[in-house]
C-alpha cells in the first residue's frame, strides 16, 4: 500500500503545472499557447520575468527531489515492507521517473507540460547531491557560454549517468540503480528537445532575452 501511495505521489505532485499556473495568476495568459508552448522557467522567463522564472524553477526541481528523497526513506526506514527486497534500490528510481513524467504529462493540463530538466534536476539531487548539483553547476556554464537554454539541458543531460556513477557506484543498495536511472532518465529530457535539437541544427534556436514572438516564429 505504501508502495502505490508513493507512487501516485510522485506523479501527482511531478503534475503541478507550476509554470502555468504562476503565469496564469499574474498575467492571464495561457503559457501553453506563447513563446515555445512549454509550462518550463524558460517559458516563464519569456512571458513573467525573472522573478517568476525562478521561483517556477526551484518548486520544479522540489517537485523532483522530494519524490526521491521520501522513497529512499521509505527504503531505508522499512516503510516499504510489502516490495520485494530485489526491487527495493529501484523503488526512488520508479519515484523519480513518475515525477520527471507527471511534468512533461500533466493530469491537470490534458497530458501537457515542460521538458523536465528541472524536474529531472531535482530527482538526481535527491539521489545524489554531489552528483545534481555538479550537472547544475555544468548547466549553467554551458548557459553562461552559449545563451541558449536548450543546449544547456542537452549538455547537463549528458553528464547525468557518468556523473551519478562516480558518486553513488559505491553504495551497497543503490550503486546499480542510482547510474541506470540518471542515464534513463537524461534520456527521456533529451528526447522531450527533440524539437529543439532540430531548431538548432537549423540554427534558429532561441536565445536568452530573445523576443517572444521570435520565439514563437521558432516554435
Amino acid at each position: 500500500m505504501n508502495t502505490a501511495l508513493l507512487l501516485l505521489f510522485s506523479y501527482a505532485l511531478g503534475s503541478i503545472p507550476t509554470g502555468y499556473l504562476v503565469v496564469k495568476a499574474f498575467t492571464g495568459i495561457d503559457l501553453r499557447t506563447v513563446g515555445s508552448g512549454s509550462t518550463g522557467a524558460t517559458n516563464v522567463l519569456r512571458n513573467a520575468g525573472k522573478p517568476a522564472a525562478a521561483f517556477v524553477l526551484v518548486i520544479d526541481m522540489l517537485k523532483g527531489w522530494l519524490p526521491v528523497t521520501l522513497a529512499i526513506a521509505a527504503v531505508r526506514g522499512g516503510w516499504v515492507p510489502e516490495l520485494p527486497s530485489m526491487l527495493m534500490p529501484w523503488m526512488p528510481c520508479a519515484c523519480g521517473i513518475l515525477a520527471v513524467i507527471g511534468h512533461s504529462k500533466s493530469i491537470f493540463l490534458k497530458f501537457k507540460g515542460g521538458k523536465s530538466a528541472a524536474t529531472g534536476c531535482g530527482t538526481l539531487i535527491g539521489c545524489s547531491a554531489a552528483s545534481g548539483f555538479t550537472s547544475l553547476g555544468f548547466w549553467a556554464l554551458v548557459l553562461a557560454a552559449t545563451k541558449i537554454v536548450s543546449v544547456a539541458s542537452l549538455a547537463a543531460a549528458l553528464t547525468c549517468g557518468p556523473l551519478m556513477w562516480l558518486y553513488t557506484h559505491d553504495d551497497p543498495l543503490f550503486g546499480v540503480s542510482f547510474p541506470v536511472y540518471a542515464t534513463v532518465g537524461s534520456l527521456y529530457v533529451i528526447v522531450l528537445h527533440r524539437a529543439n535539437i532540430q531548431r538548432l541544427l537549423k540554427g534558429i534556436e532561441p536565445r536568452i532575452g530573445q523576443k517572444n514572438e521570435d520565439v514563437a516564429k521558432a516554435r
